[in-house]
């Protein structure tokens, strides 16, 4: 399977709008500056997930994106396969011209690989990661306390 970052941030971001849309339409620029995203990577990521039906565009003032269908109905493979290519593992996209032209002897193991990863993802809905996010406990990582002397002369 080949997860780039473009699958890891789509599903960052509708996790972020996921958790953030109580409050009506989320905008790009807010889910941004939340997961340090650019701007610019959101609204390609987003047009794609338009495309598929996985999020829907308000228009105009307080405008922004709702999620399309409700998080118990999207799957984390639903997200990636909107802006990735299909999960695939086999060197040869699945045309079975691995070696030369033949079949690699490897190959169904690369296929199963794929089936089971596909099947894990589909079955981790958007939901189940917002609950997560609402009951796990959050951690702070704060930078160590200076402690500097002053030095004072005689």
């Amino acid at each position: 399977m080949k997860l780039t970052t473009k699958g890891r941030f789509a599903v960052t971001a509708m996790l972020d709008l996921a958790l953030n849309s109580a409050e009506g339409p989320v905008t790009l620029a807010g889910i941004s500056g939340r997961q340090k995203i650019s701007l610019s990577y959101l609204e390609q990521l987003f047009g794609k997930l338009r495309r598929r039906s996985l999020v829907e565009s308000v228009r105009g003032p307080g405008g922004g994106y709702n999620l399309a269908r409700a998080a118990s109905e999207v799957s984390v493979a639903d997200i990636i396969c909107a802006v990735e290519e299909p999960i695939d593992s086999t060197q040869c996209g699945g045309r079975e011209n691995c070696r030369e032209n033949e079949r690699c002897m490897t190959h169904d193991l690369w296929e199963d690989l794929n089936k089971t990863v596909y099947g894990f993802l589909s079955t981790v809905k958007l939901s189940q990661l917002v609950d997560q996010q609402r009951t796990s406990p959050v951690t702070i990582v704060r930078a160590p306390q200076s402690r500097t002397r002053q030095i004072v002369s005689a």
